[in-house]
Formats: C-alpha cells, sequence, structure tokens
C-alpha cells in the first residue's frame, strides 16, 4: 500500500498557491453563511430597524421645524450614512474578529489551526469574506431603508465615496484582526471583548455625531480610529461632493492604517497562537 504523504509544516506557498488557499476560506465562510442564513435574516432586519430607528431622529426634527431646508436634508443624509456605514463596518470586524470563534463553534479548531496552511491566507481569505458580505448585507440595508426617506444626493461624488470606502475597508482588515488576538488568548471571554473593541470604536469614530461634540481626550483617542477618516471622507464626498484631491488627507491616512495595521496584526495573531498552543488555549471550549 503507498504510503501517505502529508506536507511540510514548513513548505514555502508561491504567491498564486497562498491566493488560492485565501480564496479556499472565502468559499469556506460563504458555505457556513449559506448554512446559517435565518442568522442572516436577523442581522439584516436588525440593520434595517437599526438605520430606520436612528434616521427618523432627524426626519422628526425636520417636521418640528428645528432643522429646515438643506439643514435638514443634510442631518437626514448625515445619520443615513452614519448607520449605513456602521452596518458594514460592524459586519467586516465581526467576520474578521471571529475567526478564531468561528472555528469553536464548527468544532473544526485544531484542523484550521495545525493544518500547513499559512496564517497569511487564513487571515486575508476571511478578511476578504467579511468585506464582501459586508457589501452585500449594507447594500440590501441601503436599498429597503432608502426609500424611506425623501433625500437629495445631487451633490454626491460617488466616485470619491467608493475609493475612501475601499481604502477604508483595507485599513479595517488591521483592527478586525487585532480584536481577533482575543478570542485566542482568552476562550472564556474573548468573543466579548472583541465587541467591547467595537463599541470603543462606535463612540469615538462619529457614527452618529460629529467628533467635535467628543470631549477633548475623547477626540484625541477618535484620530486612532479608522472608522473616523472613513466615515469622515463619504460624508464629505455624498454630503458636498467632495473630490479625491479634496479627501486626499483622509485617503492618505487610511493607506498608512492599512499598511501599517496589516501586517503587525497578522504578525501579532501569529505570535498569539504560538502561544496559545504551548499553553493549552487552543481548544474548542473557553
Amino acid at each position: 500500500m503507498a504510503e501517505l504523504s502529508f506536507p511540510s509544516p514548513t513548505r514555502r506557498f508561491g504567491a498564486r498557491q497562498q491566493a488560492s488557499l485565501g480564496w479556499a476560506f472565502v468559499e469556506r465562510q460563504t458555505n457556513l453563511w449559506k448554512r446559517h442564513w435565518a442568522w442572516e435574516i436577523v442581522w439584516l432586519v436588525y440593520g434595517v430597524v437599526n438605520t430606520l430607528a436612528i434616521t427618523f431622529i432627524a426626519k422628526e426634527l425636520a417636521s418640528e421645524g428645528v432643522v429646515t431646508g438643506r439643514r435638514a436634508n443634510d442631518l437626514i443624509v448625515f445619520l443615513l450614512i452614519g448607520t449605513l456605514v456602521w452596518a458594514y463596518l460592524s459586519a467586516v470586524l465581526d467576520d474578521i474578529s471571529l475567526v478564531v470563534t468561528w472555528e469553536r463553534w464548527e468544532g473544526t479548531i485544531e484542523h484550521t489551526l495545525m493544518a500547513p496552511v499559512p496564517r497569511v491566507a487564513h487571515l486575508i481569505g476571511t478578511a476578504v469574506f467579511g468585506v464582501l458580505h459586508a457589501l452585500v448585507r449594507t447594500t440590501l440595508i441601503m436599498a429597503i431603508a432608502l426609500p424611506f426617506f425623501s433625500v437629495s444626493l445631487g451633490h454626491a461624488n460617488w466616485g470619491t465615496a467608493v475609493a475612501v470606502l475601499a481604502v477604508g475597508s483595507l485599513s479595517l482588515i488591521g483592527l478586525g484582526i487585532q480584536a481577533g488576538v482575543l478570542p485566542l488568548l482568552y476562550p472564556e471571554r474573548g468573543e466579548q471583548m472583541s465587541f467591547m473593541v467595537q463599541s470603543v470604536v462606535l463612540l469615538v469614530s462619529g457614527v452618529y455625531y460629529s467628533i467635535d461634540t467628543l470631549p477633548a481626550w475623547l477626540r484625541a483617542v477618535s484620530h486612532l480610529s479608522p472608522a473616523t477618516y472613513l466615515l469622515r471622507g463619504v460624508r464629505n464626498a455624498v454630503i458636498h461632493g467632495a473630490s479625491l484631491r479634496s479627501e486626499g488627507h483622509d485617503l492618505v491616512t487610511l493607506a498608512v492604517f492599512a499598511v501599517v495595521m496589516i501586517p503587525i496584526s497578522i504578525a501579532v495573531f501569529s505570535a498569539a497562537e504560538r502561544w496559545a498552543k504551548r499553553t493549552g488555549r487552543l481548544k474548542r471550549q473557553g
């Protein structure tokens, strides 16, 4: 009988092989998404309700005459963008930061983290799925919520908005992977800690209000969140029709976040994985 041969854990993979392995994780996460389709409906309904509930605040202020004319339209669009971008951000961060939690839920953590697969392919593949998944969900939320409001988007520069969203998504990947380290280090409470990271991002990034309303020390913290620049760039593009040149500072800042955070977060995750294996934290249950 022929002897079975397994690839060595130290085997080097070429760029094409890593891309193929990364896409395999996209396909695997897509199959998991299909299997848990009922949960997707739950989060879609939650996203639509949250978007409507927050944006109706602006509509109420407009109906009472607190804000009028163009200011009323801009306020509605401001909150609408905030809720939609947050739906996108939270979906991306969820899918990436729960990379270890999903393995525990499915009982595959030993198979995945002990397999001779480059961790960068695993994490980037999961991140690509997270971005695609978030785009689909947020598009559906927008399509359902937008008919409830009569807003003018004639000044919008959609090219700039798409560019900011694309570059900003890369910066979120690094943040999501960093949050994904927590369930690896703390099997019992890491998942809750990763949601805590999201809550801090929600507070300081100006999702529902301008960061100028924050206390001085929280405004300083807001500059450390890539979501701050993503939200500001998208709002300036849609509300004020900002060009790529005028949003150059935010685009460069987001690009720096991506270039710096993605390699560092992958290195931190790999170091945390090695520590978890040595200390016996690489297990299915907390």
